[in-house]
């Protein structure tokens, strides 16, 4: 694809999808933090006190108040009546045993219920009502009323309504604070709550006995809290979810049996104290909206739920490929060595196949516009330490600038300049290939540039005739800023210990543009460069190893190259580096089913590590920020200094295998703020066009001239 086609522009619409999904995501952990209570998390306040004609006739008074009017007034309940409440559910695994227990010595209860549990059990709910049983308004999120703004509170019981509208198609004009007890604790916190409650339309309830259950003192001891004294009426509380219950089951069957025989009556809050029910119908506007914050609800949870596989599965994923990759980089290191001792020692059996004699080669510069860094790359190339005849072609691809006149003004003995127009860097090594006169072809960038001892490292392993194809070290030059020295650490940890594993698995994906060492032969069977993709090299990669040829990792063929210097240049290297990965592998895809693991063990990596892996990315940023907001920072802290730490290992090992200094690792942690996000961005951007269907222009990057004049490519490698 040439430089200059493309005009059609980069998709933007589904950065609007992105920005909706980020928005849909923030309000989907907001209303599950909500819900359960860690967003905007409220606890019981501590005992306050007050005194005042009204606050003292609430506590003379009984379990029901009814504060509408210009004085309180209570109710009590009857003699020989009991009204059973049960507050915090609905809960899935203790409600049904209570309301079984209810059924089977025929008595009805009030249960006052947190809306979010309503919403959780819609069916739970109906069931409740179902079987004659009241309910009563316990806030959403189980706020104490006491200590929230009266427009937090209005919310907590406008949320119960809708979530009883949309459940059982009710409203209720009970309601019980969370974090009461009897009325004579109420003080002026309370009594204030009391008020806005009323204000509202609700008869606040109380209770009379507290069987304590929550603090599971055994059953005997419930059942004891929980019986009227000598007929008298009573209100009584226990609680039917919140953690284990199975002690108020119990005890509340040994209850009913006793009251039974002391022919008490245990009824619905109202029925005890002489009221009309607590339920009056829900308009159909109600529970429209009802129905839809319980679905919201639903929603949200199952979503935060998935994130949090999502989150797991990421961090598995990371760590696998960390340990497994450091392994084989280990496992390689040891090879190489063997090798190399092999070799040294004058051993023919299990060593590498040696050339009888420095085999000619030509050297291809596609050069597009490199006026920075032309002079620089050839002078590497002719300063080489290799004894073999040495052809250096140079094609300029239609470049617009001096780079043809550069290459041509240094007169340099070996040195060819063909010139064509523009066509793409695929037509331009292709040009090249047609006019080399050697067999055997090292294809480098413009903006790269060879050590004296590369050439002699880069064609050593095509002296077996089963290597196709040879990936050289690439090495970052520019890496003085934090950008640089970003790119530094990942082309050491992200490319070059990835090419160690995938050497000795035999599924090399690529043989990067910047260095790599070919047969002929090898060309010729695959049809040389294609123009079907934006990343020829992996494409020409592919179809090397889908032909039968090995493709194997020369690390002592080190090449320098100039990385983008800004996050702009880096993103648009980047996207069409991940664009074209994505054609690539869309091309290749058949090689999933042939014969050979090549398919299998390239594909099934670059899906699962260079595609799923980045999408999972995202779902871990926002984790990480809704659990520092909501919760107890410290675990996201430990959990992302251990994997820092676990990559600042693998990193550490990386750096030691390719002699370079360890001291660049201080980047690392904060590689994770900024440039881990461009990553990620860019395989989310690369997806969109993939899947929009545009075909993506080719994206050049503006050069710096890093390596003239050459005095800096000696300064850069004096400081691996």
């Amino acid at each position: 694809m040439s430089r200059r086609q493309g005009k059609r522009r980069d998709p933007r619409g589904h950065w609007i999808l992105v920005a909706l999904a980020a928005v849909l995501t923030g309000g989907a952990l907001f209303l599950n933090g909500y819900v359960h209570n860690v967003v905007g998390e409220t606890h019981a306040a501590e005992a306050d006190t007050g005194d005042s004609p009204d606050i003292d006739r609430v506590r003379a008074g009984g379990p029901v108040v009814n504060m509408s009017g210009t004085r309180p007034q209570s109710l009590h309940v009857a003699r020989r009546t009991v009204a059973l409440t049960f507050d915090d559910g609905p809960d899935p695994k203790w409600t049904p045993q209570v309301l079984d227990v209810l059924r089977k010595h025929g008595a009805t209860a009030t249960f006052f219920v947190v809306g979010a549990h309503v919403a959780e059990n819609p069916d739970l709910t109906r069931r409740i009502v179902a079987q004659g049983n009241e309910i009563g308004d316990h806030t959403y999120t189980h706020a104490d009323v006491t200590t929230t703004p009266g427009w937090r509170t209005r919310l907590e019981l406008s949320l119960t309504q809708k979530a009883l509208a949309g459940t059982a198609g009710i409203h209720t004009r009970l309601v019980r604070m969370p974090y009461s007890s009897s009325p004579g604790a109420v003080g002026d916190h309370q009594f204030a709550a009391m008020r806005l409650l009323s204000g509202e339309g609700y008869l606040v309830a109380f209770t009379d006995l507290d069987s304590k259950d929550w603090s599971r003192p055994g059953v005997d001891r419930i059942v004891k809290a929980a019986t009227p004294k000598r007929g008298a009426g009573a209100v009584i509380m226990f609680h039917d979810a919140g953690g284990d219950r199975s002690q108020t089951v119990a005890g509340l069957d040994r209850l009913l049996t006793a009251l039974d025989k002391d022919g008490y009556t245990a009824t619905t809050l109202t029925r005890a104290v002489g009221l009309p029910s607590a339920h009056t119908a829900a308009s159909t506007s109600d529970q429209v909206l009802g129905k839809a914050l319980v679905a919201a609800q639903r929603a949200s949870s199952a979503f935060t739920g998935s994130l949090s596989w999502v989150l797991a599965a990421a961090g598995v994923l990371t760590l696998i490929r960390l340990a497994l990759f450091v392994g084989l980089a280990w496992a390689h290191a040891r090879k190489a060595r063997r090798m190399r001792r092999d070799r040294m020692a004058g051993r023919r059996r299990g060593a590498a196949p040696r050339w009888e004699a420095p085999p000619a080669v030509t050297v291809i510069v596609p050069a597009y516009n490199e006026e920075a860094g032309i002079e620089a790359t050839i002078r590497s190339l002719v300063t080489t330490d290799y004894p073999g005849p040495l052809e250096i072609l140079v094609v300029d691809d239609g470049s617009t600038d001096r780079t043809a006149e550069i290459a041509v003004s240094l007169g340099l003995p070996g040195v060819r300049v063909i010139r064509q127009p523009n066509g793409g860097k695929p037509s331009a090594l292709n040009t090249g290939i047609a006019w080399a006169a050697h067999d055997i072809l090292i294809m480098v960038d413009g903006d790269t540039v060879f050590e004296p001892s590369t050439i002699r490292n880069l064609v050593q392993p095509l002296a077996d005739p089963a290597v196709g194809a040879v990936s050289g070290n690439t090495k970052v030059g520019n890496r003085r800023g934090l950008i640089g020295r970003w790119q530094h650490i990942e082309y050491v940890i992200g490319f070059n210990l990835d090419r160690r594993a995938f050497d000795l698995l035999g599924c090399m994906a690529t043989v990067p543009g910047a260095i790599g060492a070919f047969r002929r032969s090898a060309l010729t069977s695959v049809g040389g460069l294609s123009l079907d993709t934006l990343a020829e090299d992996t494409d020409l990669t592919m179809a090397i190893c889908r032909a039968g040829w090995k493709v194997v990792y020369e690390e002592h063929a080190r090449a320098w190259t100039e990385a983008p210097s800004s996050l702009g240049q880096l993103w648009r290297q980047r996207y069409r580096w991940c664009y074209g990965t994505l054609q690539a592998m869309w091309k290749h895809r058949g090689a999933v089913l042939e014969r050979g693991s090549f398919g299998r063990r390239c594909l099934g990596y670059l899906t699962l590590f260079q595609l799923v892996l980045p999408l999972m990315a995202p779902v871990v940023d926002i984790m990480a920020v809704y659990s520092l907001a909501v919760a107890d920072p410290l675990p996201v802290v430990a959990v992302w200094a251990g994997f820092v730490a676990a990559q600042s290992l693998a990193g550490w090992y990386a750096l030691r295998l390719d002699n370079e200094p360890v001291s660049g690792l201080w980047v690392l942690p904060l590689q994770q703020f900024v440039y881990r996000q461009l990553m990620y961005l860019v395989v989310i951007q690369s997806v969109a066009t993939a899947v929009l269907g545009v075909r993506l222009r080719w994206h050049t990057v503006r050069r710096e001239g890093t390596f003239n004049p050459a005095p800096v490519l000696n300064d850069a490698m004096s400081k691996r």
